[in-house]
């Protein structure tokens, strides 16, 4: 564990950091800033069009990464691999792209009371616009998805289950192969927002037997402003692009345009190519550590801080609690205490976490809570990390008499 940390610049500039905000974002390794620079120093030009060396070897670097991509998620086909400026612009190009054209009055989008709002907002939107209906489905008491109520909401007129991978405020895992083959006895399509899925967990998009997925840079370490959108190849095909300029066409003239082939006509105008370069790097950072140390660190994390928060008798640990239902996040209540309050104490100690509603508003009021406060773990969290949080919220119960 010390050596990953010591490759985040952040720990040697500020070495008592207690970073826990992971979920929200990740710090950046050196290889990732190195990535950054070698583009804006040594090949900074636009991609694609470009006939000189500049722009050439710019265009490598940027479109090698849908190979890496590829590799990183198992998918079939590079051109298959959307480039987006995350998980968000993903799912509206999924809601607005294929909800946009092919969702009909009485059609039922099948959520989860646990989504990220990046995945409830985009799909209210289509329902307003196209008459369809959507349903949420419930969790049951552990904080897990309810996977029998889902399996009853099924019927001929869903024809989108959107899902997330992990919560993102909860850490509960979905069992994204157990909800594919529910929805494989419809004709729906699935769709995984796996923000939080892919710091922690291995992809394999056929063997998930899922339609489209999403995910982040900035939360497998990689820059800020980029991501990915997967979807089938014969999706793609069939769905309208999201934005419209240059790049994503074939002709333009005065009396109308056709479209650039998969993935390009979703990438309309300048993309943030230093931004996918460094996506690259850090995809290639995980993989040089590998899939069996990451989930071990992860385990030995959680088991350790999920034993110190239960032994504090003021905290309610909320959630599955258990490592093989929850990766990557544990949320808690202090007692009599505000998790602004007990956020804003933790960070006076150095310690970092989040505290609201962690754009969740709708888990919130299904747990019948205002907030929670939420712990998150990245490769570079110790067993150190973990004290200092307990100390931290032992000088909460001090500060509020508990």
């Amino acid at each position: 564990m010390q050596d990953w940390r010591s490759q985040f610049p952040i720990f040697k500039k500020q070495s008592d950091l207690v970073y826990l905000d992971s979920a929200s974002t990740t710090q950046r390794p050196q290889v990732v800033l190195d990535a950054l620079d070698h583009y804006y120093t040594e090949m900074n030009a636009n991609v694609h069009r470009g006939l000189y060396d500049l722009s050439e070897q710019a265009t490598v670097a940027y479109e090698g990464v849908r190979e890496t991509v590829q590799r990183f998620i198992n998918a079939s086909e590079k051109e298959e691999i959307v480039f987006t400026k995350g998980t968000t612009e993903g799912l509206n190009i999924v809601a607005q792209g294929w909800g946009g054209k092919f969702l009909k009055e009485g059609d039922e989008v099948v959520l989860s009371v646990m989504e990220h709002h990046s995945n409830i907002v985009p799909w209210q939107l289509m329902a307003e616009k196209t008459g369809a209906v959507i349903r949420f489905c419930p969790i049951t008491d552990e904080g897990l998805l309810d996977y029998e109520v889902l399996k009853e909401m099924m019927n001929e007129r869903t024809k989108m289950v959107s899902l997330i991978g992990i919560s993102n405020a909860l850490g509960s895992i979905v069992d994204v192969g157990r909800v594919a083959n529910i929805v494989a006895k419809t004709e729906a399509k699935l769709c995984v927002d796996a923000a939080q899925l892919a710091a922690h967990l291995p992809i394999d998009v056929q063997d998930m037997m899922v339609d489209f997925l999403v995910f982040s840079s900035h939360k497998i370490y990689g820059p800020t402003g980029a991501g990915v959108l997967w979807a089938k190849r014969e999706l793609l095909e069939a769905m309208d692009p999201f934005l419209g300029g240059g790049d994503m066409i074939k002709t333009v003239t005065t009396e109308g345009s056709t479209w650039n082939d998969v993935p390009w006509k979703f990438e309309a105008g300048t993309p943030n190519i230093a931004q996918v370069i460094g996506m690259g790097a850090a995809i290639e950072f995980m993989e040089e550590i590998g899939w069996q140390a990451i989930k071990e660190h992860d385990r030995e994390l959680h088991e350790v801080a999920i034993e110190a928060l239960e032994t504090l008798g003021f905290v309610t640990v909320i959630g599955p609690k258990h490592v093989d239902k929850q990766r990557g996040s544990i949320s808690f209540v202090v007692e009599g205490v505000h998790p602004h309050d007990v956020s804003a104490i933790l960070g006076q100690e150095g310690v970092c976490v989040r505290a609201g509603h962690h754009c969740t508003m709708p888990l919130m009021k299904a747990l019948d809570v205002v907030a929670t406060t939420r712990a998150s773990f990245g490769l570079y969290n110790t067993k150190e990390d973990v004290e200092r949080l307990i100390d931290g919220l032992k000088k909460v119960a001090e500060t509020f008499r508990i």
